[in-house]
C-alpha cells in the first residue's frame, strides 16, 4: 500500500515539473519525465475520487506556475482590486486544473481494470484532454505538452506530419514507458522502453533529414521583410495627447526599414492609436509613407464597421505600395475578457474589468491578404495558439505567415517567451515562414523549420529585416489536420468501453465508486 501523502508529494512533483518544462525558467528535456510521478501515483489509487484529486493538484500546480502573470495583468490594466484579481486567476486555474484531473481519473480506471499496461494508454488519453482544452468554452490551449519541444528542432519537426497536438502524443507516450517500467516487472517492460526509444530516435531521424535538406528554403518567391518595434507603453498606448508622436515613431521606423529593402512592413497589434479610416488625416499619413517608400504595410489597428449595428474589430490592414487597402482581416478569435467579457450581467464582481474592457465583434472565416499576385495571412495575437485557424488560413492560400500582438500587457514575465515559443510551433506545423511584430517585443522572423532566423530583446524600440519565401507546397499536417488526435479521443473511448463492458457492473461502476 502506497501512502496518501506520498501520492500527493507525486502529483506536486509532476505539477513542478510541467511547468518546467516550459518558458522561461525550463528546459525541454524536463517534459520527457514530468508526468511519471503522477502517472505512478494514479496506477496505484484504487479509488477513482482519490485519483482525480491527485490529477486536479497536478494542474493547479502546473498552471498555477505556468500562468502566474495573468493576475498581474487583471490589476494593472483591468482595474481590478488586488484580492479579486487573484480570485479571478484562481477560477482560472481551477477551471484548467480539471483537465489534468480528468487525465488521471481515466488513468486510474483504466489502471484497476488492465493493471499496469493501462499506463500505457497515457498518450491517448492526454491528447484527448489538450484537444478537449483547445475547444471547449472557447479554448484555453496555452502551453500544450507538445509545445515543449518546440527549441528541440529535430523532435518538433514532427509537428509538420501531425501537429503540436502529435508532439503531445509522443511526450506522454515516453512518459508513459517510463511510469509503466517503474511500476512493472519482467522483460516486457523493457520491450516496452525499447520499442519507446525506436520511436523517439526515428521521429528525432526525420527531423534531422528534414531540416538538413531544407528544401523549404529554396522553393517559392523571394521576399524581404521587416518588422517595426515601436516599444510603445501601455499606459500610453491610447493617451490623446501622444496619437502624433507614437504615428511619428512608427513612420519613421518604418523609413529605416524601407531604406533596408523590405518590401512587405509588418506594424504590431493595436499599433495606430486611432481607429483607422475613422482619423482620416492620420490614415493618409499612413497611405503616404506607403507611397513614398513603395512597400507594402501590414498594420494593426481598430476598425469601426457602421454597417448597420455600430461594430469594433480588432483588425490587421494591408496598404498596397500605392497607399490604397488592399485587404483587411478582423480577428476571428477574441479573448475572454480582454476583447469581451461573456455574461457582463452575472460577472457584477469584476465590475472593473467589464467597464475596461472593449466589446469587440469576431470577425468571419479565414481570410487571406493580397501582396502583389500572392496571399498572405495575419493571427492577431491570441490567436497565433489556435493550430486548425493557422491551417485554415494556409488552406485559403497564404503563402507566408505573420502575427503581430501587444505583449507589453505581461512586462518581463515568463508570458511573452511562452507567446513567442507557440507561434513558432505554427511555422512548423504548416511549413511556412512566420514574422512576428510585436509592440514591445518579442518580434521575430522564423523559417518553416522553426529555426529563429532574427529576434528582437524585450523593451527595446527595432526594426529588423530578414529574406523569406513565399510558399505553395503543403505539409502532411496542412492537409490532414489533427487526424491523430481524433484517433486519440477514439482510442480513449473505446478502450474505456470494451473493458468497462467486461466488467461486472458494466462501464459506470467505476463512476458509482467514486
Amino acid at each position: 500500500m502506497h501512502s496518501w501523502a506520498g501520492a500527493l508529494f507525486s502529483s506536486v512533483c509532476s505539477g513542478v515539473l510541467l511547468t518546467l518544462s516550459f518558458p522561461k525558467a525550463g528546459h525541454p528535456l524536463v517534459a520527457w519525465v514530468a508526468l511519471v510521478p503522477l502517472l505512478v501515483a494514479v496506477s496505484r489509487e484504487p479509488v477513482p475520487r482519490r485519483a482525480f484529486s491527485l490529477g486536479l493538484v497536478t494542474g493547479l500546480v502546473h498552471f498555477g506556475g505556468t500562468l502566474y502573470w495573468i493576475a498581474q495583468v487583471m490589476v494593472e490594466y483591468g482595474g481590478l482590486a488586488l484580492a479579486v484579481a487573484w480570485g479571478v486567476h484562481a477560477l482560472l486555474i481551477g477551471y484548467l486544473a480539471l483537465y489534468p484531473a480528468l487525465f488521471a481519473l481515466i488513468i486510474s480506471v483504466m489502471c484497476r481494470r488492465l493493471g499496469p499496461v493501462g499506463l500505457l494508454y497515457a498518450p491517448a488519453v492526454w491528447v484527448t484532454t489538450e484537444l478537449a482544452r483547445i475547444y471547449l468554452f472557447t479554448g484555453f490551449p496555452w502551453e500544450l505538452l507538445g509545445y515543449s519541444q518546440t527549441p528541440v528542432l529535430p523532435i518538433a519537426q514532427v509537428a509538420s506530419v501531425v501537429g503540436v497536438l502529435g508532439l503531445s502524443t509522443l511526450v506522454a507516450l515516453v512518459n508513459g514507458a517510463v511510469a509503466f517500467v517503474v511500476t512493472t516487472e519482467g522483460p516486457r517492460r523493457w520491450r516496452v522502453l525499447g520499442a519507446t526509444v525506436v520511436l523517439v530516435l526515428a521521429s528525432a531521424a526525420f527531423g534531422g533529414w528534414r531540416i538538413q535538406t531544407g528544401t523549404l528554403q529554396r522553393a517559392g518567391t523571394r521576399l524581404r521583410v521587416a518588422t517595426v518595434q515601436g516599444n510603445i507603453a501601455q499606459s500610453d498606448k491610447w493617451d490623446p495627447s501622444l496619437r502624433d508622436s507614437i504615428l511619428t515613431t512608427y513612420i519613421d521606423l518604418t523609413r529605416h526599414a524601407a531604406g533596408q529593402g523590405a518590401q512587405l512592413i509588418i506594424w504590431p497589434e493595436a499599433a495606430t492609436p486611432f481607429a483607422f479610416e475613422s482619423d482620416v488625416v492620420r490614415s493618409n499619413a499612413v497611405r503616404a509613407v506607403a507611397r513614398e517608400t513603395g512597400t507594402h504595410l501590414l498594420i494593426g489597428s481598430t476598425v469601426i464597421s457602421q454597417d448597420g449595428d455600430l461594430r469594433y474589430y480588432n483588425a490587421a490592414v494591408m496598404i498596397d505600395d500605392r497607399g490604397g487597402t488592399a485587404g483587411v482581416y478582423h480577428k476571428q478569435h477574441l479573448v475572454p475578457f480582454g476583447e469581451y467579457v461573456p455574461l457582463r450581467r452575472l460577472l457584477f464582481f469584476v465590475s472593473p474589468l467589464v467597464e475596461a474592457v472593449g466589446d469587440f465583434s469576431a470577425g468571419a472565416g479565414p481570410r487571406t491578404l493580397p501582396l502583389s499576385g500572392h496571399a498572405v495571412s495575419t493571427a492577431i495575437c491570441y490567436e497565433i495558439i489556435y493550430p486548425e485557424l493557422v491551417r485554415a488560413l494556409v488552406a485559403n492560400g497564404s503563402n507566408l505567415l505573420t502575427t503581430v500582438t501587444n505583449d507589453a500587457w505581461y512586462g518581463r514575465t515568463a508570458a511573452p517567451y511562452q507567446h513567442f515559443q507557440q507561434a513558432t510551433m505554427r511555422a512548423i506545423e504548416q511549413g511556412r515562414y512566420l514574422v512576428r511584430a510585436a509592440n514591445t517585443g518579442i518580434s521575430g522572423v522564423i523559417d518553416p523549420y522553426g529555426r529563429v532566423m532574427v529576434s528582437t530583446p524585450l523593451f527595446e524600440t527595432r526594426v529588423i529585416t530578414a529574406d523569406v519565401r513565399l510558399l505553395e507546397d503543403f505539409t502532411l499536417y496542412a492537409r490532414v489536420g489533427d487526424v491523430l488526435a481524433y484517433a486519440c479521443v477514439v482510442l480513449t473511448g473505446a478502450v474505456l468501453w470494451v473493458t468497462g463492458r467486461r466488467r461486472r457492473g458494466g462501464p459506470i461502476q467505476d463512476m458509482e465508486e467514486m
